[in-house]
């Protein structure tokens, strides 16, 4: 078998993969020799035999996931809809890029912050520890009617649980402290952590962040669902596509499984050196699905000394930036393109008179059309200048393929890193500035790793002095 095939740049109704812009830099039998490998990754993850099996919740989510509890969610919606104007979702890295990323998506270009009609407006606080940010965000809270949703595993990871104590103590202040119980929910651990003993005892109502599902899979749980019912996006679409692309990935076969193939092909250019990753979207709405990619695949494959760098560009801005370096600079990287066929709005481009612009000739032209030559045009230049590309097609903005994307991405990252060697499902390096924070802060138990910090600080002041 040669290589398995190249497919057209036409819609098949699911996210597709053409890898056909990177022939030229592989061999001829390369990704097929792969198959036998691709094969085990399938019976490592299937049989949960593997590194990190504790955490493949994930796997068969779309098909297992509590029906109750999804009822639950959507009645919650309802009522965050009723009670206010605003939704205020505290959490970090997982328990915030999947929410943001599907809000982004399918909402506006604005990170969802534009309600659609239905839903509420999403606000986001926790994810980092500006202070400028969080009293920006008290200030337009104290004018306008809220909801808070807390995400957190342990409820004590220190940006989220800070902006937690602002935001509960505000609510507290505007609706009373019974007022605000009806207006908090919390997404948590079903039988650990702060975050859990808090609305218990406050009595907030709680949803489950399944403990064999980690923080960057779980989008799919109530971690991002909740807030996309309150928003007015169809829940019901999301776990369809996801329920699809578990049906469409569920083959070990390389050659018919396009999830796998990519996973395949970082493997292949990683080993030719390809140390970067360049995710390439020409939608500003996928803005936040890329740094989301960025945290799922960076957090699942960068241990062990090993792993891609996980990048991400906005085309066509970033082509007035960095198009430069990619065409002729350092040949470290390869490209996947997230390609938009249908974008759901349809611009004719306008005749003018005078013409002094020289677009005439594009007159009648939809911008849609402009905006897919510069793609195309893009990955020629691109591929000549001794860049692989990947495209992933995706046919068009919508729930249903918002979860189709989201479960072929973390099922390609899972396969991708047990290629590699590492265990997709921890982050061991996360907690290494954690422990330093803590320890320059006083906290209790880190005294003696407080001082020495503070001594090597010095010492780089002093050399930086001289």
């Amino acid at each position: 078998m040669a290589y398995f095939g190249v497919k057209k740049m036409v819609s098949e109704e699911k996210v597709t993969l053409d890898y056909s812009p990177a022939l030229g830099f592989i061999n001829r039998d390369e990704l097929a020799n792969l198959a036998p490998r691709v094969r085990r990754v399938h019976q490592v993850l299937h049989d949960r035999s593997g590194p990190g099996r504790e955490y493949l919740g994930w796997l068969e989510w779309p098909l297992l996931y509590e029906r109750d509890e999804f009822a639950r969610i959507k009645e919650a919606a309802e009522r965050i809809q009723k009670q206010s104007e605003v939704l205020v979702v505290v959490g970090i890295g997982g328990s915030y890029l999947g929410a943001r990323a599907g809000l982004e998506m399918l909402l506006s270009a604005t990170a969802g912050e534009v309600p659609n009609g239905e839903g509420v407006r999403l606000l986001f606080a926790g994810h980092q520890l500006s202070p400028a940010y969080l009293d920006g965000l008290l200030n337009y809270l104290r004018g306008n009617v809220f909801s808070l949703n807390g995400v957190s595993i342990s409820g004590t990871t220190t940006e989220p649980a800070v902006a937690f104590r602002f935001l509960r103590r505000l609510a507290e202040e505007k609706y009373g402290r019974s007022g605000a119980a009806e207006r908090i929910y919390v997404t948590t651990d079903r039988e650990k952590g702060a975050l859990r003993r808090i609305a218990e005892d406050e009595g907030y109502e709680r949803f489950v962040i399944p403990a064999d599902v980690g923080g960057r899979y779980s989008v799919l749980t109530p971690v991002g669902l909740l807030p996309f019912a309150a928003a007015g996006i169809d829940i019901e679409a999301v776990m369809a596509g996801a329920a699809a692309a578990y049906q469409a990935c569920s083959s070990p076969e390389l050659e018919v499984n396009e999830c796998y193939q990519y996973a395949a092909l970082r493997q292949i250019f990683y080993n030719r050196g390809k140390t970067v990753e360049l995710l390439v979207s020409y939608e500003p709405a996928l803005h936040y699905l890329a740094e989301w990619w960025k945290q799922l695949f960076g957090e699942s494959e960068g241990k062990d000394g090993k792993g891609l760098f996980p990048a991400a560009c906005d085309f066509t801005t970033d082509l007035h930036s960095l198009g430069q370096y990619i065409q002729e600079g350092r040949r470290l990287f390869f490209e996947t393109v997230l390609r938009v066929e249908d974008p759901g709005v349809s611009l004719a481009i306008p005749r003018m008179e005078d013409d002094l612009d020289g677009l005439n000739y594009l007159a009648g032209r939809s911008l849609g059309f402009l905006n897919e030559q510069v793609l195309r045009g893009t990955v020629l230049a691109h591929v000549d200048g001794g860049i692989p590309n990947l495209i992933l097609n995706i046919p068009a903005l919508t729930p249903y393929y918002f979860g189709y994307l989201v479960y072929f991405l973390q099922k390609a990252c899972a396969a991708s890193a047990y290629l590699l060697g590492v265990n997709p499902f921890n982050q061991p390096g996360v907690e290494a500035y954690k422990q330093n924070v803590f320890a320059l802060l006083g906290k209790a138990g880190y005294e003696e790793q407080g001082a020495a910090l503070r001594k090597r600080l010095e010492k780089m002041t002093e050399v930086a002095e001289e």
